[in-house]
């Protein structure tokens, strides 16, 4: 099969889909891999390593998409990838439809075979491709809240550590999936107070057993969050309903009762956020005010850590394209129920629950 690596183009995106490792992967089964001039320079990889991998390096976007069978990308085709799409591709990456109109009506005018990383889900409910971007995400977004905590990015100027004879920072962590687990740890490492509220029981204790008592648990309900908010000082938005729109948790009514300079990180803004007050910001712009809150709400955080991120996500998604590369769409995913649960869009028809809810299809 010809399977192609676009090189991203969403802002600030740095990571690339395949490693030259991935490459020399499938070049070995007897895979033909076409990767655009420049797509792993961002991540540390020189087209020349992808060349001494095997493959073939084109220059151009469209010459990329055009010859691909399988196109493996990181994240979702943005509008001016829009006229790329077409019947006879099957495009394997991020998707996030549930939060995203246009690019489903792209996807379905195009009648392009769309399967989404993050709705691959084994029988165990785990998600095996989001799992390693949810691990990134949740630990950069204690380091980019503590960063906007500082006066200087706008926040209260508070040390999440604190030093002796000082308070330490609340961190306020609401979803205790892989994101908020990851982040509640990152906050424990600089020492901060850290409580995590989630609807899931089972899923509190075994956070508290993982911990030892280090954080606190709250069962999610609209008091609690409330309450919680009300006294703390950086919020992590981790709330994941796989392929579905994001539930809105937390009300501008609750963040104007927060101190002012307190920040908000919220994670789940690629299926649309779960803060009533989030939209979509970029590296370049991530933070907005909501009353007297900073709102961090960069859609593709990886993207900043992109040495990290390009190799966790690559060793993850390979033996899935592996699959796809090797038996084509269809035999694979009759042989493998996780990764038939990936797909999005087949034919013009939406056939993910989520995302046919979202817009009511």
């Amino acid at each position: 099969m010809r399977v192609s690596v676009p090189t991203e183009i969403k802002n600030n995106e740095n990571r690339v889909a395949m490693t030259p490792a991935g490459v020399d992967a499938l070049v070995h089964r007897g895979h033909e891999v076409l990767v655009q001039a420049g797509a792993g320079v961002g991540s540390g990889f020189a087209d020349e390593q992808y060349r001494a991998a095997g493959a073939e390096i084109v220059p151009t976007a469209d010459e990329t998409w055009a010859r691909a069978e399988l196109l493996v990308k990181v994240k979702e085709p943005i509008a001016p990838e829009y006229g790329f799409l077409r019947r006879d591709l099957t495009l394997f990456t991020y998707l996030h439809l549930a939060a995203d109109r246009p690019l489903t009506d792209a996807l379905m005018a195009a009648g392009t075979t769309a399967v989404a990383y993050e709705t691959v889900q084994t029988a165990d409910r785990a998600l095996p491709l989001l799992a390693p971007m949810s691990e990134v995400a949740g630990r950069l977004s204690i380091i980019e809240g503590a960063h906007h905590l500082l006066r200087a990015s706008g926040g209260r100027g508070l040390l999440p550590g604190g030093v002796p004879g000082t308070p330490r920072a609340k961190v306020v962590v609401i979803g205790g999936g892989v994101a908020g687990e990851h982040a509640a740890a990152n906050a424990l490492g600089l020492g901060a107070r850290v409580t995590v509220v989630d609807i899931s029981l089972p899923k509190l204790r075994q956070l508290e057993e993982r911990f030892g008592g280090a954080i606190e648990t709250r069962v999610s309900t609209r008091l609690e969050i409330a309450e919680q908010l009300a006294d703390a000082d950086l919020v992590i938005g981790s709330v994941l309903i796989p392929g579905a729109a994001a539930p809105k948790l937390v009300t501008d009514e609750m963040v104007a009762s927060m101190k002012p300079g307190s920040v908000l990180v919220d994670i789940a803004i690629d299926q649309g956020g779960c803060f009533e007050g989030s939209r979509p910001t970029t590296h370049d712009a991530p933070t907005f005010r909501v009353h007297e809150a900073l709102y961090y709400c960069v859609a593709n955080m990886p993207g900043a850590v992109p040495h990290t991120s390009t190799r966790a996500l690559s060793n993850a998604t390979l033996p899935y394209i592996t699959r796809i590369a090797d038996a084509g769409w269809e035999s694979a995913a009759s042989a493998d129920p996780a990764l038939a649960r990936g797909l999005n869009v087949r034919a013009g028809v939406v056939v993910n629950e989520g995302v046919r809810a979202a817009f009511s299809l």
